[in-house]
């Protein structure tokens, strides 16, 4: 069963995420990111390319034909296919995949409406039976 995290009250939950991703890298996991929108995917792809000061983390977007390959996916898309060890959402419902991953991190910003789906989220996987843990962050 997928073991979730929530994080709340996250002060950048891109620059967040970013972290996270190079985190779960470097432990050698399969990371797939869900971002709310296209330009939120485009700002976390720079993200990534800027975060490591050696390199770039590896990442393409799910429509890459190397998607397959690489260890690290930053889409919005609400699909997915094939193994990934993490999953990192940053949209307002759950992703519909997510119970095929061992992990799962919800990023949720301060803002009152992303609170308010997060909550959500808490609600449905918790009415699921899922394990959870909430952690709020007082920086980031």
């Amino acid at each position: 069963m997928t073991e979730i995290s929530f994080y709340s009250g996250v002060a950048n939950p891109l620059s967040a995420t970013a972290k996270l991703v190079a985190k779960a890298y470097a432990q050698g996991r399969r990371v797939r990111v869900v971002t709310p929108d296209a330009a939120a995917t485009a700002t976390l792809d720079k993200l990534l390319w800027e975060l490591e000061p050696e390199g770039f983390l590896p990442h393409v977007n799910l429509a890459s034909p190397h998607a397959a390959k690489t260890p690290i996916i930053v889409d919005h898309a609400r699909e997915h296919s094939g193994a990934i060890d993490v999953l990192i959402n940053l949209g307002t419902e759950p992703p519909p995949f997510f119970a095929r991953f061992e992990r799962m991190f919800e990023i949720i910003g301060r803002d009152d409406e992303g609170a308010t789906a997060g909550r959500e989220r808490w609600k449905f996987y918790k009415e699921r039976g899922y394990p959870l843990t909430h952690t709020v962050m007082q920086s980031n």
